[in-house]
């Protein structure tokens, strides 16, 4: 198997700080493995409520570092799921190139997690970035509602010089400062990461193989309700390309929050909790 790993020591790094970050998560919350399109996969569930709402976290992100929202999800009463996407570091198969580079597979995985995880009554799929388009991708009935935050999947990436330069830094020689200049180029203007986030990119850069943009989303026939946001300083989709995109292929408008940039996850976890 071709692993996203560059050594069996920097696996178990980030397998530790995961299940790390998880035992010190104040939510209760419950762990499983299960098989999704042939995937191993690992499943976080916490809180109760009449909808279930499934978070799909981005690039290099996972229920690990994604507790911020996490929390915000369950405050609000909602069932959480949060699923490790295989292929991506964290707590899942770590197979490179498990998706073939292709969203229906990560769309048909995402059908078999609900499955999986025996949602019944609403469920609201929530995804971020790459996470948005193996939302989109996916043609399971039981997702009553999507909401896609600073959606990928409906056009190329277009990165500025700055955030190329420091994308480069970062993954060539990571250290906590390269780490922290990349997570700023992907907040607000002002807005300073989360100490564990910073831990968490440099242990990504250190030990894993990142994943490159996510192609084009492949849209079921079956049409769900979508509310599509994003940061007005997301310099990965700046709202003045995505809009259009998201007018054309998903036919409604998208909502922008003034004091966020890509990391709209980061910055108001309670807003977008709002939302759902």
């Amino acid at each position: 198997m071709n692993s996203i790993y560059r050594s069996t020591a920097g696996r178990e790094h980030i397998r530790h700080w995961c299940t790390d970050r998880l035992d010190k998560w104040p939510v209760p919350n419950e762990r499983t493995m299960v098989t999704a399109n042939g995937a191993q996969t690992h499943l976080v569930t916490a809180g109760t409520g009449p909808t279930t709402v499934v978070f799909v976290p981005g690039t290099n992100f996972n229920a690990a570092a994604s507790l911020p929202l996490a929390t915000a999800l369950v405050a609000a009463g909602h069932r959480l799921v949060l699923p490790d996407v295989p292929g991506q570091p964290g707590l899942s198969s770590e197979e490179r190139g498990i998706s073939g580079g292709r969203l229906s597979w990560s769309g048909t995985w995402l059908s078999e997690v609900l499955d999986a995880a025996a949602v019944t009554g609403p469920v609201v799929v929530v995804g971020h970035s790459f996470g948005a388009a193996i939302a989109l991708s996916c043609p399971s009935p039981r997702i009553d509602r999507l909401v896609l935050v600073s959606p990928g999947g409906l056009g190329r990436l277009r990165l500025t010089p700055r955030l190329l330069g420091v994308s480069a830094a970062w993954f060539v020689r990571p250290t906590p400062a390269r780490s922290t200049r990349l997570l700023q180029a992907m907040l607000a203007p002002g807005h300073q990461p989360r100490e564990e986030l910073v831990e968490w990119m440099t242990l990504v850069a250190r030990h894993s193989r990142s994943s490159g943009a996510p192609g084009v989303a492949d849209l079921p026939a079956r049409a769900v309700p979508r509310l599509v946001t994003t940061g007005a300083h997301d310099t990965f989709l700046p709202p003045r390309r995505l809009a259009p995109a998201v007018r054309t292929m998903l036919g409604t408008d998208l909502h922008v929050i003034p004091d966020a940039g890509h990391l709209v996850i980061e910055e108001h976890p309670g807003q977008l909790a709002d939302l759902v």
